[in-house]
């Protein structure tokens, strides 16, 4: 029988290509190469994934290089937390980290090759002026009445440019390209600007910083990256990264973009994702509905669980929206292989076992979790009053209501069997107390009652239960695409309702000595994680995704 071949992405092609006709020597060498000017988001998640999965799958190997050629934006907080992100995501770059920062001085060596080739120009100009002769995409621009400066008179203000000579914004440096050309970022671009700014590495050796443009492309080139893989909205910038490999005679870095990731009720924009941060519509980079990797940690997300998402969204060449629920399939499903089972009761409302000794407390025992067959149990007690959710309880139930109702039995999970006989209401008709008697023939694993309940709730000892906070997290965006054009408000589709913080929920007593960051399934709540908030006198819980099986439908009425 002939074996299946593997299907190949376009990049693996061309890579096998590469490999094939023996270019680079067979080595593979990818990079990625963040701005240390915010956190990181799932974007990057999908970038990261592709870029070190795809090195490592041909034997080779990821640099992590910042391009931190913005000194105003960038800071030290940033390149701390992407490197933390990179790691908890389940990867390492080859080497220590890298900076285009490290390039400044090979880069300017670059400039001034680019000068005295009648390549590059010091233009005087405004910037409204130079973004006016840029012309319109249907209209050529105009050059620069500098474009003409001999190369002599360029390199003199290129040096003085350099030794701190002229105040931000009156000097710039363009490549000397087509001001003619289709492409607008081949019309004659910036390539070095005035900032007399204190740089988070080189403090204030420099004055002046190169492009992203200029300086992306090139630090590729130096670090001898073989396969440059980013995302589709560079495509535009490839003919000019190619322009200066061609015009510096440096080594060929190849380009290849793939579609980036975009996710329903998620943005990307590191702009807007700080507008959030900065107006207090989140409480930080790390807020767990933020599509930061960061925020997806402290909601509880697996690594495991965003990789497996990354792969399932697969490479493309076009852009295209992916549907959270992918997501959030991922989480729950690497989260039910992995999470301790536990019980905790978000909205409590008392119940006695009028027919239970009083002061009698036996222990049952729990699996932890039925999909690890290594996973062990736990011991919950059980005693005459428990918590059961309010919800749970409805006293003129109708037809097909399987949770508790006077008259009708119900299981309580891991325990027995119950009668509900009775409630006991305050003066404003809301609920204090229900009552039940138990059949004491039909405790779980020994049930010899014959009695064949149809549903099965959840519950906590109220004498053993501890208080904790729980808090509820949905979609921070009211619509799948809150930013459909550049005019949009996205704020006007912002969730009120995105966190739900209940602060009298009460929780199994053998939780109160989890740590930030373990992981829980609540049985019938959905997956839960506990947040850095939490002391060991009060413990918060994050929750993560729903659940979506049928034990959570049945009880439904």
């Amino acid at each position: 029988m002939e074996e299946k071949k593997e299907s190949l992405n376009f990049i693996e092609q061309i890579i096998e290509e590469d490999l094939a006709s023996g270019k680079h020597n067979g080595r593979v060498l990818t990079r990625f190469p963040p701005e240390p000017n915010g956190y990181l988001h799932i974007g990057h998640a999908k970038a990261i994934c592709i870029n070190f999965e795809t090195a490592k799958k041909y034997g080779g190997t990821t640099n992590l290089r910042f391009d931190d050629t913005n000194p105003t934006t960038e800071d030290t907080e940033y390149v701390d937390n992407i490197m933390k992100d990179i790691r908890w995501l389940g990867f390492d770059w080859n080497g220590e980290a890298l900076y285009a920062s490290d390039y400044f001085g090979q880069l300017y060596e670059y400039a001034l090759d680019l000068i005295r080739k009648g390549l590059a120009y010091v233009d005087d100009s405004t910037p409204d002026e130079i973004a006016a002769m840029k012309g319109t995409p249907s209209e050529p621009g105009k050059s620069s009445p500098f474009k003409s400066r001999s190369v002599e008179e360029n390199l003199d203000l290129f040096i003085r440019m350099k030794n701190g000579e002229f105040a931000d914004g009156t000097r710039v440096l363009r490549a000397n390209v087509d001001m003619t050309s289709p492409n607008m970022l081949m019309r004659d671009p910036i390539i070095y600007r005035i900032k007399k700014e204190h740089h988070h590495r080189t403090g204030d050796e420099w004055c002046i910083y190169p492009m992203y443009d200029f300086a992306h492309g090139q630090s590729d080139s130096i670090e001898g990256i073989t396969h440059s893989l980013c995302s589709l909205e560079f495509i535009h910038h490839r003919p000019l990264y190619d322009w200066f490999i061609e015009k510096l005679g440096i080594f060929p870095s190849r380009q290849i973009e793939f579609a980036r990731m975009n996710v329903e009720y998620m943005i990307t924009s590191k702009r807007r994702l700080l507008k959030l941060v900065n107006e207090g519509y989140v409480s930080g980079w790390d807020d767990p509905r933020m599509p930061t990797i960061s925020g997806m940690r402290r909601r509880g997300y697996p690594a495991a669980a965003i990789r497996t998402f990354c792969d399932k969204a697969g490479v493309a060449r076009r852009e295209n929206t992916i549907e959270i629920n992918l997501l959030e399939a991922c989480v729950r499903d690497e989260m039910n292989r992995t999470s301790q089972r536990a019980m905790v009761v978000l909205d409590p409302v008392k119940l006695v076992i009028t027919n239970y000794p009083e002061f009698e407390i036996e222990y049952l025992e729990a699996e932890n979790n039925p999909e690890d067959p290594d996973g062990g149990h736990r011991k919950i007690a059980f005693g005459r009053e428990l918590y059961i959710e309010r919800e749970d309880f409805m006293e003129d139930a109708p037809p097909k209501y399987f949770r508790m109702t006077p008259g009708a039995d119900v299981r309580l999970k891991h325990a027995y069997i119950l009668r509900c006989t009775g409630v006991d209401k305050g003066s404003n008709g809301e609920i204090n107390t229900v009552y039940a008697t138990y059949y004491s023939d039909s405790r779980s694993g020994s049930d010899t009652s014959g009695i064949k309940p149809k549903g099965t709730l959840h519950w906590v000892s109220a004498q053993d239960a501890m208080e904790c906070e729980v808090r509820l997290y949905d979609r921070l965006f009211t619509v799948p695409d809150p930013v459909r054009d550049e005019d949009t408000d996205f704020l006007s589709f912002y969730n009120k309702e995105s966190l739900r913080t209940l602060s009298g929920a009460r929780m199994e007593s053998g939780l109160q000595h989890c740590k930030p960051g373990d992981q829980f399934q609540f049985l019938r709540q959905g997956y839960f994680c506990a947040d850095p908030d939490s002391t060991p006198g009060h413990l918060v819980f994050n929750r993560t995704v729903g659940l979506k099986d049928s034990f959570a439908k049945e009880v439904k009425s």
